[in-house]
């Protein structure tokens, strides 16, 4: 038989020594927000992007308005127009009927002074007419008088006849009448109405509606015919 020899077990290799593997440290970064426009809340993003341009058509558009009203308003107070000045210089009265009441006639003429008084100003008056009233009642038919121009700085004279034609009125102005021709003074007013456009160079203005009242006091007997005098007759109240 054959012999088994039986090997004693090698002892167990020693392991490594196992080395401490230290975790690499750990580095912190410290990240800044980048400097952004601070925008309203429901601010578009966009709105940085475009508020350049947009910041500098609005500063043009306001400087141009600002320039633009000046030069108007530096404009208008070098070319203003006044208004023109009527005046009342003589008054004569031809005939004068209140026997055939509701109707009355009368005829008178008037010479009035119309003054432009503008230095840089014309002025055009269209569809011009007049008429005499009696405590603000119409004694005359309305006349029409011719269109007029007026020169810079300049004046007219107008000698219109008005009346003619009867007129009705009521029984207080035509007894009122005979009790101021009684008295021998009569006090009435002179109406212009029409139209008028001022022209500066070249430039003409829309039509403005024109109104003129003159007040005055006239000197009258009963039967008198002729030139009356002027009592009081101040300047017209002229209204554009």
């Amino acid at each position: 038989m054959a012999e088994n020899h039986h090997l004693p077990p090698l002892p167990p290799t020693p392991s490594p020594p196992q080395t401490k593997t230290q975790a690499p440290p750990i580095i912190y970064q410290h990240h800044l927000p980048s400097e952004k426009p601070i925008m309203a809340k429901g601010t578009p993003s966009h709105y940085t992007k475009y508020s350049s341009p947009k910041r500098s058509i609005c500063t043009f558009i306001t400087i141009f308005l600002l320039l633009a009203g000046i030069t108007l308003l530096v404009l208008w107070l070098v070319y203003r127009p006044h208004k023109p000045r009527f005046t009342v210089v003589s008054a004569a009265m031809y005939s004068l009927n209140t026997t055939t009441p509701p109707l009355m006639s009368t005829t008178m003429q008037f010479t009035i002074l119309i003054r432009n008084p503008n230095k840089r100003t014309s002025i055009y008056y269209d569809r011009f007419s007049a008429f005499v009233s009696y405590r603000n009642q119409a004694i005359t038919s309305k006349v029409m008088l011719p269109p007029l121009y007026l020169e810079k700085h300049s004046t007219v004279s107008l000698s219109p006849v008005i009346g003619g034609t009867p007129v009705p009125v009521t029984v207080e102005v035509s007894n009122g009448l005979v009790v101021d021709e009684a008295y021998g003074v009569v006090g009435l007013k002179l109406v212009f109405l029409g139209r008028l456009r001022w022209k500066v160079g070249a430039i003409k203005t829309s039509h403005y509606g024109l109104y003129v009242k003159c007040d005055m006091l006239i000197g009258l007997k009963r039967g008198f015919v002729g030139q009356v005098p002027l009592l009081n007759a101040p300047p017209c109240k002229v209204d554009v």
